[in-house]
């Protein structure tokens, strides 16, 4: 059973997403505050953590980042805003999906089962597939990237696209594209989101950014 972590100082909201992962067959596991959140993933393992922004105690974007210094569950932001500085900001905090309150909670189960789903299909698909090439090694099965021998850390959501451009390494690959195998048919952002994650990704492989190459109204290439 996949277990999921909802994070929400608002009980209502907390009980609406509970009802509805249950039905959808999840185990659920509540917190009121980013601190109970952080100690709850010290303890324990889930599959997904949905996540307010604005908590007492400590915030959404503050918790992620402490989570993110030793586990890598995807994250599924909530938030009252839309505007797109919080959206870039979420991004850069290493947060895979971002969803506006008020929300529908079938769209939400939605999101939450297409990022499991990919994880899933990823993880059964690259098993034993390491790719090592001047100065870049990926363990696939690992899911682990060195760099010049030095292991860095990415957000899941950065592995997913960096793990789909090495496979598809001296490809040109659209925008359209990459946006559809990466983030899936139900996916409602736009190609601001897929540019803040390549700039981000860039900045992760250092000396080696260039690798990531800009075609100019097509898409990026990864030169392997």
């Amino acid at each position: 059973m996949r277990k999921i972590l909802v994070v929400d100082d608002e009980e209502n909201i907390r009980q609406i997403i509970f009802k509805y992962a249950k039905f959808e067959g999840y185990e659920v596991q509540e917190a009121s505050n980013g601190i109970e959140a952080v100690e709850l993933c010290r303890k324990n393992d889930y599959d997904i953590i949905i996540m307010d922004i604005m908590m007492p105690e400590l915030d959404g974007f503050s918790a992620c980042r402490e989570i993110r210094k030793f586990k890598n569950t995807p994250v599924i932001m909530l938030s009252a805003r839309g505007e797109e500085y919080d959206r870039i900001h979420g991004f850069e905090t290493g947060v895979d999906d971002y969803v506006v309150k008020p929300f529908s909670p079938r769209e939400l189960m939605m999101r939450v089962s297409a990022i499991l789903k990919r994880a899933g299909v990823e993880d059964k698909e690259e098993k034993h597939d390491i790719y090592d090439s001047n100065g870049i090694k990926v363990d696939f099965t690992g899911r682990i990237v060195y760099i010049d021998g030095e292991r860095i850390s990415m957000s899941p959501k950065e592995y997913e696209l960096f793990f789909y451009m090495v496979k598809n390494k001296n490809i040109a690959l659209s925008r359209e594209k990459i946006i559809t195998d990466v983030w899936g048919y139900d996916f409602y952002g736009g190609d601001r989101t897929l540019d803040t994650h390549i700039k981000i990704l860039r900045k992760s492989l250092g000396k080696y950014s260039d690798r990531i190459v800009t075609l100019r109204g097509v898409g990026y290439r990864f030169e392997g």
